[in-house]
């Protein structure tokens, strides 16, 4: 027989919110060697519904994945014909297996096996196969069994998969929270987090995840739980994670409460933010997973217990509902003051400036869900001078703001940020210009806006008035000024700009913030020490390379989903 099998090559990215909610992936790293190497995976355990007296099994998605550990995106496709072979003779009596029905090549299966041939695998991690899996007729809960999938090509080495399929198992299903969601700075509330096995075993200890955006906190941190505040590649300082672990028999019908609630308080710099809790069972993959690689270090307060609850009497049977999650706006600003720089020179000569803004707070802002940028900064080059270096972050438009081919001696940028600001940021960016000519008190404009230049102003900024500054050639005081509103008083760097080269600016920690980062602005020379501190401000400095497509859109069921930021006309 021959079925049609879903061999998808688009890349996909694995997150660690999308390893919470889609079952933990067993993707080993791939040895150096002369061929390439490619890994098989998918999750490595699956549990089924036990099949019912009456009516169709329970189906469950396995999705078979390969990863191609080249990293160089446009030349790093591995362009030859592969085969794969799935064996299912190991799960006879257990569990029926079929392929997924969308569009991809033909696959030849015969008994319990299949051979399917494809071309091509792109860097990064690509969807082989969607299999479609259930419990077999006359199983029992405990039966238990394996999927083997090997692949071969000319010219390269696969490392081979073996997915655990079971029959029954615990399922963990998180209670979604009555929560207040429109709050004032200050305001608190308990999280009784709760939720039931509606499995058909008992879970042997449970892992609960709490993470919460910036502008929110717990007001304690317990002695069970690891907390951590790296991003986990959602934006700089975005995110607080906490896991807490809790031994014992957690028993199938049984619903569990924390006993004394944690509570989660809205703090000065609240404004748009989310909070995420999530149930698995415990286990050493599940605590990597959810690490995800991030650095966490131990509660010190009292310990976090579970009750069971009176009213309501090792893979999840159903992960989709582990998860909940709310999303809060608290009644607060941020104030967005945008700065220019000066410089001086004679024909011919380059010069370093650097603009941007600051944001004043108190809030933060960060739009986790969509990814969108927060903010765009407008530059319009001064008379008399034209870019020959700025950041990554920033294109080349036209001068009335339209899409421009050509990015050489562009007459404005727009400089997109990331998806998250945090309250004391400094959003340097740092250009190197090279004077045509030297007319006294040239000027271009910074102006920090909304990323749709047909409606510019900022939402939750409340003064709108310091959203402009200048970037000023050659002014009165440009040879002598050591500070001012609008910078600090660049100057040339001299002759024919040979002195010029691509470097990247740094940033230091803020006082007020969880994370350092490093921008991935890729500028020229030494910037312009801005107005007050330029791209290494003391209140810490935005990465400008946002992490691409940022994965940011939480999903009911506890995906993260990958978004790409939109490139429209801004």
């Amino acid at each position: 027989m021959r079925s049609t099998t879903p061999f998808r090559r688009a890349a996909g990215i694995v997150a660690s919110a999308g390893l919470l909610a889609g079952g933990l992936l067993t993707l080993s790293g791939p040895a150096q060697a002369a061929d390439p190497e490619f890994t098989i995976g998918g999750p490595a355990e699956t549990a089924l519904h036990p099949s019912p007296a009456t009516g169709s099994p329970r189906k469950t998605s396995l999705d078979i994945t390969v990863t191609n550990p080249s990293e160089d995106e446009e030349n790093g496709d591995f362009a030859q014909e592969y085969t794969v072979r799935f064996d299912f003779g190991k799960l006879a009596g257990v569990a029926d297996v079929s392929f997924g029905k969308e569009a991809g090549p033909d696959c030849e299966r015969t008994g319990t096996t299949a051979v399917c041939h494809d071309y091509g695998i792109r860097p990064g991690l690509n969807t082989l196969a969607e299999l479609r899996v259930s419990a077999a007729e006359g199983s029992e809960d405990g039966d238990s069994g394996t999927i083997e999938v090997t692949a071969e090509a000319e010219g390269a080495t696969f490392r081979p998969f073996t997915a655990h399929v079971s029959i029954g198992g615990p399922d963990l299903s998180m209670k979604r929270l009555p929560l207040r969601t429109e709050l004032k700075p200050g305001d608190s509330q308990p999280v009784p987090v709760t939720f039931t096995n509606n499995g058909t075993r008992a879970a042997r200890g449970v892992l609960l995840t709490l993470r919460n955006t910036r502008g929110l906190e717990f007001t304690e941190r317990y002695q069970n739980c690891e907390y951590s505040e790296e991003d986990l590649g959602m934006g700089p300082g975005a995110w607080s994670t906490a896991l807490c672990t809790f031994p014992g028999s957690f028993e199938p019908g049984a619903t569990y409460t924390l006993e004394v609630p944690p509570v989660l308080r809205a703090t000065e710099r609240a404004l748009y933010d989310s909070f995420l809790y999530r149930i698995n069972e415990d286990g050493t993959d599940a605590r990597a997973a959810l690490r995800s690689g991030a650095r966490f270090s131990p509660g010190k307060g009292a310990e976090l217990t579970l009750r069971e609850a009176p009213a309501v009497r090792s893979a999840d049977l159903d992960p989709t509902d582990n998860q909940q999650d709310a999303d809060f706006r608290t009644t607060n600003t941020a104030d967005f003051a945008a700065y220019g720089d000066k410089a001086a020179g004679k024909p011919g000569d380059t010069v370093d400036v650097t603009l941007g803004f600051r944001n004043k707070g108190p809030a933060w802002i960060g739009y986790i869900r969509s990814g969108e940028d927060v903010a765009t900064v407008d530059f319009t080059v001064p008379h008399g001078s034209y870019v020959v270096s700025q950041p990554d972050a920033c294109r080349g438009v036209t001068a009335s703001g339209a899409y421009r081919e050509n990015q050489e001696k562009a007459p404005r940028y727009f400089c997109s940020t990331p998806m998250s600001v945090l309250e004391d940021a400094d959003f340097a960016l740092p250009f190197r210009l090279k004077l045509v000519s030297a007319d006294p008190g040239s000027k271009g404009a910074v102006v920090v806006r909304n990323t749709h230049l047909q409606a510019p102003a900022l939402p939750f900024d409340p003064e709108p008035a310091n959203n402009t500054a200048s970037v000023e050639l050659n002014g009165e005081d440009a040879h002598a000024a050591t500070g001012g509103s609008d910078g600090g008083g660049s100057t040339a760097t001299g002759g024919s700009g040979d002195t010029g080269g691509s470097g990247t600016t740094g940033a230091t920690t803020g006082s007020g913030s969880s994370s350092s980062g490093t921008t991935g602005a890729s500028g020229s020379g030494t910037t312009g020490s801005g107005s007050g501190g330029g791209a290494l401000a003391s209140t810490g400095t935005v990465a400008l390379s946002a992490s691409g497509a940022a994965l940011v859109a939480l999903a009911a069921g506890g995906v993260l989903v990958t978004v790409s930021r939109r490139r429209a006309a801004r």
